[in-house]
């Protein structure tokens, strides 16, 4: 990174989308001596940082180097995106500049939200409820590689056992198959292809992207079924 002329870069260092790998330690090192080298920002998109199954969730880079990296946030994954509550942890030389440039207009966040939000947090009834959703996430991640491994062990679930989402790998030549049988079974699908930058020479290998969340959980184990019943069909 030291050769790059870019005064900022955009990191998910805990997750990354989609294909669902953490920023290593010696690449999360290599970041942090660029921006402290540089005075340039990182810019580090927790998106859904809490939701770490294997082992505990890994600390924010902002932790670190505080007046080097500017720390974005939400609820989105952890309540709702209907809320619409972000927030930014910024070196204090940002502060300012930024608060110019947002103005004090608050158009999208009512103030009632923002301190219903506000005494959720307080009290501790937040933490409970990641507590909760952590437990359910993971249910449901180990459910999908458990019937996958059973049913289709021609694929493979890719990336770390975190977040709302699975890559699932496929065979060379099948995503756009898979996609066509997910599509007559009313089963929202998105291939890795939408993620990949048209410029990008290598193909990088088939994949789908699973949102294991977003099913009811009377409808869960059904969805895998049918998950699976789309996959067994095309790869056939």
């Amino acid at each position: 990174m030291a050769s790059t002329s870019a005064e900022s870069v955009l990191l998910t260092p805990t997750h990354q989308f989609p294909l669902g790998g953490p920023l290593t330690p010696a690449r999360r090192a290599t970041a942090l001596e660029w921006a402290s080298t540089t005075g340039g920002v990182i810019i580090e998109d927790d998106y859904d940082g809490e939701f770490r199954y294997d082992r505990k969730p890994v600390g924010a880079l902002q932790g670190i180097a505080p007046q080097h990296v500017a720390y974005l946030g939400t609820v989105s994954k952890t309540l709702s995106p209907a809320i619409r509550i972000g927030w930014m942890v910024l070196p204090d030389r940002l502060i300012e500049p930024v608060l110019a440039t947002k103005g004090p207009y608050e158009r999208w966040v009512s103030s009632t939200d923002q301190l219903t939000l506000a005494d959720f947090i307080e009290s501790g009834r937040f933490d409970s409820h990641i507590r909760k959703m952590r437990t359910s996430y993971r249910r449901r991640r180990d459910q999908l590689v458990a019937t996958l491994a059973q049913q289709v062990p021609r694929v493979r679930v890719a990336g770390i056992s975190a977040g709302l989402h699975a890559v699932i790998r496929l065979p060379s030549g099948t995503e756009q198959s898979v996609l066509a049988a997910a599509q007559a079974r009313d089963l929202g699908l998105e291939g890795l292809s939408v993620f990949r930058h048209p410029d990008v020479s290598s193909v990088g290998g088939d994949g789908i992207v699973v949102g294991y969340s977003t099913p009811t959980q009377s409808q869960y184990s059904r969805t895998l079924d049918v998950l699976c019943e789309v996959l067994q069909e095309a790869l056939r």
